[in-house]
């Protein structure tokens, strides 16, 4: 996970600088092929390295992707709820069993938990076990099914990246 930070960086000052220096007028279409190209040429000699690093960047996208849908999916969910004459929205708070021990892996999960609408972190039991996630649930949805995503989704893509 070290790795990434760096090369990522890298990656970024690099496509900076070829705007900067060439001329081109920045869009976002320009940027993403000029950071596309420069990961993939420096990506391989990361592998020189840390031999896990190619096991982990397609977990690390994965993971983007599925916060990008899951982050859609929660925002239409309330979205509806709220446009709806009558509301489907039932509040609790429950207490998720932490598989991630470290606080760099606690931080990271519930800053997710916390970005997704209809979910906020609201506190870390004091032998990080527990986090406390305040969650509106809507009728298909209980407090078991919203443990269930949350380990199997978000807890789970990230322990694959940070172990």
């Amino acid at each position: 996970m070290i790795l990434f930070i760096p090369h990522i960086a890298l990656t970024f000052l690099v496509s900076w600088l070829v705007f900067f220096y060439t001329g081109w007028e920045m869009t976002a279409g320009r940027l993403i092929i000029a950071v596309m190209m420069v990961f993939s040429l420096s990506w391989p000699l990361s592998y020189l390295f840390n031999r896990t690093y190619f096991r982990k960047l397609p977990k690390l996208m994965n993971l983007i992707v599925y916060f990008i849908k899951e982050l859609l999916v929660a925002n239409f969910r309330v979205a509806y709820d709220v446009l709806t004459p009558t509301t489907h929205m039932r509040p609790f708070v429950i207490a998720l069993p932490l598989d991630a021990k470290s606080d760099y892996e606690i931080t990271l999960l519930a800053n997710m938990i916390s970005l997704t609408p209809g979910t906020l972190s609201l506190d870390l039991s004091e032998d990080k076990r527990y986090l406390f996630v305040h969650a509106i649930s809507f009728n298909e949805l209980g407090a078991n099914e919203i443990k269930k995503e949350i380990k199997e989704g978000f807890e789970k893509k990230l322990l694959e990246i940070t172990r």
